[in-house]
C-alpha cells in the first residue's frame, strides 16, 4: 500500500513527505518521538545537558524538517546510513525508523548516555564516539556495506561542514548521495556557478564530485538554540563519472584554491604566488594561452572544464 504525505493508513504514520510503501517497514520499531521543542527539553532537563558551543551544536526541533530531509535522502529499508552528528538522536530515530541500519558518529562524549536512552527501542543503530574526520568511512562502508556506496546524513555544525564535506569526497568514500543542514550561505556556494560572489573553490569541488540541490531553506526557529543565520538542506548526489576530465586531479584543486584565495589578482599572479605550486609567470601565461583564455583573466570566471584544461596543459610543460 501507496501512503501519501503525513496521512494515516492501518496502524502505520508516515513520516515522510514523499510517499513510501508501508509493508517494507518493521512495524516493531518505535515511531521516533523526538523532534518537537517540548520532548527535546525534556530530554536536555533529564541529563542537565549544556550546549557546547566548541561543537556547534544546535539541535533541530521541527518535525516537517526532519520529514524533508529523509525524503530527500530517499532513506530505503536496505540502507546503510551514516549520520554525522546525532545530537541527542532526533534525527537518528527517524533515520533507524526508515533504514537498515544507521551508524551515527558523535564527538561530544556527554551525548552518548543520552544517546543510548533515546535510542534504545532500535537495535539497528551504531553510536560511535568519535570526530569525524578521524573515522575510517571506506572500512566501515566495507564492514557494514559490503563495500556499496552509503548514505550520509548530518546536521553539520556550521565551522567544520567545508572539512568534512572535502574530507569524503577526497578519501573516495564510497558515498551514493550526502543529505545535510549547513548554513544557508555554504549551500548556495554549492551549486553556484561562474561570475557570482558566492562562487568559489568548494562550488568547483562539490560540483566537481556530486550534483548539488537544495533541498528547503530553513530558519533559525527550527533549533535550539537559534542559530543566528539561516540553514538550508542540501542534498549532494555524487556523480557515476565526474563531469570533466583530468590527469591530476590534485594538480587542478591546488589551481583552484591558488586563484581563489587571492581573487583580486589575475590567474597569472595567483597561481604563480602560491607556495604550492611551482610554476614561473611566463609558464603559467604559456599555460593560459594555450587554453585560449585572456591573459588578464581571474579564476572567479573560469568554469570546472577550464580549470581541468589549464592543469592537463600545466601537467605537460
Amino acid at each position: 500500500m501507496i501512503v501519501d504525505e503525513f496521512r494515516d493508513c492501518a496502524g502505520c504514520r508516515s513520516l515522510f513527505t514523499k510517499t513510501v510503501v508501508c509493508e517494507e517497514y518493521d512495524m516493531k520499531k518505535p515511531i521516533p518521538t523526538l523532534g518537537n521543542p517540548q520532548n527535546t527539553i525534556a530530554v536536555l532537563q533529564k541529563y542537565g545537558f549544556n550546549f557546547q558551543k566548541k561543537f556547534g551544536q544546535n539541535f533541530l526541533i521541527d518535525t516537517h524538517v526532519l520529514d524533508k530531509i529523509i525524503a530527500a535522502a530517499q532513506i530505503g529499508p536496505e540502507d546503510f546510513v551514516v549520520e554525522i552528528g546525532p545530537g541527542i538522536g532526533t534525527m537518528t530515530q527517524y533515520l533507524a525508523y526508515a533504514a537498515r541500519e544507521v551508524c551515527a558518529v558523535e564527538i561530544d562524549q556527554n551525548l552518548i548516555p543520552i544517546l543510548k536512552d533515546t535510542l534504545s527501542g532500535y537495535d539497528n543503530v551504531t553510536v560511535i564516539n568519535e570526530d569525524i574526520l578521524k573515522v575510517d568511512l571506506n572500512a566501515l562502508a566495507e564492514e557494514k556495506n559490503d563495500g556499496k556506496p552509503i548514505k550520509i546524513v548530518a546536521n553539520l555544525p556550521y565551522y567544520i561542514t567545508t572539512p568534512i564535506i572535502m574530507g569524503l569526497f577526497e578519501n573516495h568514500v564510497p558515498v551514493e548521495s550526502i543529505t545535510v543542514m549547513v548554513q544557508k550561505e555554504v549551500a548556495d556556494r554549492m551549486q553556484v556557478g561562474p561570475g557570482t560572489k558566492d562562487y568559489g573553490a568548494l562550488s568547483l569541488a562539490v560540483q566537481y564530485y556530486a550534483k548539488p540541490y537544495i533541498v528547503a531553506n530553513v530558519p533559525p526557529n527550527c533549533f535550539m538554540p537559534r542559530p543566528k543565520v539561516g540553514s538550508a538542506v542540501i542534498r549532494l548526489t555524487l556523480h557515476g563519472e565526474s563531469p570533466v576530465q583530468v590527469e591530476n586531479e590534485r594538480l587542478m584543486f591546488r589551481l583552484i584554491r591558488a586563484s581563489f584565495n587571492q581573487r583580486r589578482k589575475t590567474l597569472v599572479n595567483g597561481i604563480t604566488n602560491s607556495a604550492e605550486l611551482p610554476y614561473s609567470k611566463e609558464q603559467v601565461a604559456e599555460a593560459i594561452a594555450r587554453c585560449g583564455l585572456p591573459p588578464a583573466v581571474r579564476g572567479e570566471t573560469l568554469t570546472l572544464k577550464e580549470f581541468a584544461g589549464l592543469a592537463d596543459v600545466l601537467q605537460n610543460l
